[in-house]
């Protein structure tokens, strides 16, 4: 047995922190002694003092997610549970939601029933932003579940809407026209131009087969699934796109959740642990822990419109059947191949390191991403990519389950991350929560990124308990303030922050082409929500949309921007997928505070051509062609 599946065996028993490697010495050296070495490197470092969480939680009877244990309930001053409450009136207004006024309420989405009575009615779907027609302002894309009575034919399915952006803060749905409605249980999607045409394609993760929208460049798509090769079926989640072997062309990673069928729900009565269908002690819909979950599929694409199922031979294709939920492409050690962060539910998370040759080496807990600091596997629901310490190396942050915190995994470099939640200050304020979609964005441009989350319950039955958590819940905005701790910016009174809803996937983008970076939520069994950007200061701010050259995907997925100004230097990557089952705005955003001038940019396109281009201003969106510079108008 190969050490690191040693190590993956033995650490939930026996409560151990794993230590990352810290240099390709000791990842190299790793063969037999490998295990004992981090077991010993393990218990020495437990007898260095550390930061130490603050609550104690009481400890958890066995159940279908997995949890630090129960929390006490955490309310505000007027008694409700802090998810639902703690709003503080005169704070300022970061967000305000107008999806009303921008005409996104006419979608409403649909899963399941209202007792969610299953884990299939339980996830919720996600969201993109992309510019399906190339005018150079983002659209909205919304998933739509389903229910069991459209599965079998009994009523219409509820429909995915694509929403045009008109360019004056409102939306028109061009569904019909597009032909993008779906009519599948969606979960996931990712956006990509998988045939490097210069336009956006879509990938749709369902329940059920999955869809390919290749993009017709009239405003319409077809799907292309069945002859691409990439509609699968079973239970698909957060997918992403990324050229992980540089041939300039983008490949597709489609996480499996759970193995489920509508005809057998799964219940203690048709055989599931009973332990596996409870929390708190409360009867709940069963998982996803008792349940056989599904594989995980890399296809890889042909260049002739199809792609090949190629998931076994690179390593990726999770054999053990671990939940998978969100997924992104991004290269953690900067070696210039994209490598693979997959977040996963109540089970350890992947952590995949490409090795140039088409295949991947799974370094999840070499690495220190696959568990928490103190050696457990969370319920990973998102994944959020940036580089918040401005450190030139991208970090991680994951959302998780209530009684029990996000986390944040810093890249000390050479692919090793160190958990860094509680230090940051991130661990407490999250607990009550559970978190969804979430991502990295410079809320107030001043050059470091901030932290959103979506948040919602799983358990309708929450409101009936006084655990000080709630069914529909607050998002929540952590503002960067140093580039190593992190505070919780208020829910202002009547703002987008102190809306209570059951927020799903998240995606992020500057929607209105104003500088400010904007958020849209999916949100379970109601309308969407989309809160606008108002913030209001003198910051200054850059975006660049990316045209890769003929030896890079066109969409530059997959590249590296990096700015500097004031002598600061900022990193953004290109990815596809990832917050939870979403995609957001390829564009790179930059805030840079109260500089007035952008000092250099050095572009490292996924070709592993490295470019370096003039700002001739601030303050306005560009586009940079690979090889050439900056797009004449």
């Amino acid at each position: 047995m190969h050490a690191v599946s040693k190590l993956a065996a033995w650490a939930p028993h026996v409560g151990t922190r794993i230590i990352t490697h810290k240099n390709k010495a000791l990842k190299n050296y790793c063969g037999a002694n490998c295990l004992a070495v981090l077991l010993l490197t393990a218990w020495a470092a437990g007898q260095v003092a550390g930061e130490k969480k603050t609550r104690q939680p009481a400890p958890s009877a066995a159940s279908g997610v997995s949890t630090a244990g129960v929390h006490a309930p955490v309310k505000d001053s007027k008694s409700r549970p802090i998810t639902a409450g703690g709003f503080v009136d005169g704070a300022p207004i970061v967000f305000l939601n107008i999806t009303h006024q921008a005409g996104l309420d006419k979608f409403h989405h649909r899963s399941g029933g209202p007792e969610k009575a299953t884990i299939l009615e339980t996830p919720g779907s996600g969201v993109a932003l992309l510019d399906y027609d190339n005018d150079g302002w983002l659209d909205i894309y919304l998933l739509n579940g389903s229910t069991f009575a459209a599965l079998e034919g009994k009523e219409p399915a509820p429909r995915a809407m694509l929403l045009h952006n008109n360019h004056d803060g409102t939306f028109t749905d061009v569904t019909d026209k597009a032909g993008v409605a779906n009519e599948r249980w969606g979960f996931g999607v990712a956006v990509g131009d998988y045939d490097n045409d210069g336009w956006p394609d879509i990938y749709v993760a369902n329940y059920g087969k999955n869809r390919l929208y290749h993009n017709n460049h009239d405003g319409t798509f077809t799907d292309v699934a069945e002859k691409a090769g990439v509609a699968l079926g079973g239970w698909s989640t957060g997918p992403t796109w990324g050229d992980y072997d540089h041939d300039g062309r983008l490949d597709l990673f489609v996480p499996g959740y759970v193995k489920f069928d509508p005809q057998h729900r799964p219940e203690v009565a048709a055989g599931v642990d009973a332990a596996f269908c409870q929390f708190r002690g409360v009867k709940v819909m069963c998982g996803p822990r008792g349940l056989p979950g599904e594989s995980d599929h890399l296809f890889h694409n042909n260049g002739d419109g199809t792609f090949t199922d190629v998931s076994v031979q690179p390593g990726v294709s999770d054999p053990k059947g671990y939940y998978g939920l969100a997924s992104v492409f991004v290269d953690v050690d900067d070696d210039g191949w994209l490598d693979l962060a997959v977040a996963n539910d109540s089970v350890p998370n992947f952590l995949y390191h490409n090795r140039h040759d088409g295949t991947f080496e799974d370094l999840s807990y070499l690495s220190g991403f696959a568990l928490s600091e103190d050696g457990r596997a969370q319920a990973s629901m998102g994944i959020a990519v940036g580089d918040y310490n401005r450190n030139g190396k991208v970090d991680l942050y994951v959302t998780s389950f209530s009684d029990d915190c996000n986390t944040l995994y810093r890249n000390d470099g050479d692919g090793n991350f160190t958990d860094v939640t509680f230090k940051a200050g991130l661990g407490e304020p999250t607990i009550p929560f559970l978190g969804w979609g979430t991502g990295f964005l410079d809320f107030d441009n001043d050059g470091l990124l901030d932290i959103f989350v979506a948040n919602g319950h799983v358990y309708p039955g929450v409101d009936q308990q006084d655990w000080g958590t709630s069914w529909a819940q607050r998002p929540q905005l952590f503002r960067n303030l140093d580039g190593s701790r992190f505070q919780e910016v208020p829910s202002a009174t009547g703002s987008g922050l102190a809306d209570v809803i059951a927020g799903r996937g998240a995606a992020f983008g500057d929607l209105f082409n104003d500088g400010h970076v904007d958020v849209v939520i999916n949100n379970m069994d109601s309308v969407p929500a989309l809160l606008r950007n108002v913030v209001k200061n003198s910051n200054h701010w850059l975006e660049l949309k990316l045209i890769g050259g003929t030896e890079s995907p066109r969409d530059a997925i997959g590249a590296k921007v990096y700015v500097t100004a004031g002598g600061i230097r900022q990193r953004v990557d290109v990815f596809s997928g990832g917050s939870y089952g979403s995609n957001s705005d390829q564009r790179v955003h930059f805030g840079l505070g109260r500089w007035t001038k952008v000092e250099k940019v050095e572009i490292h396109w996924p070709s592993g051509t490295k470019q370096e281009i003039s700002i001739p201003a601030i303050d306005r969106i560009f586009t940079v062609i690979e090889g050439v510079g900056m797009a004449q108008k």
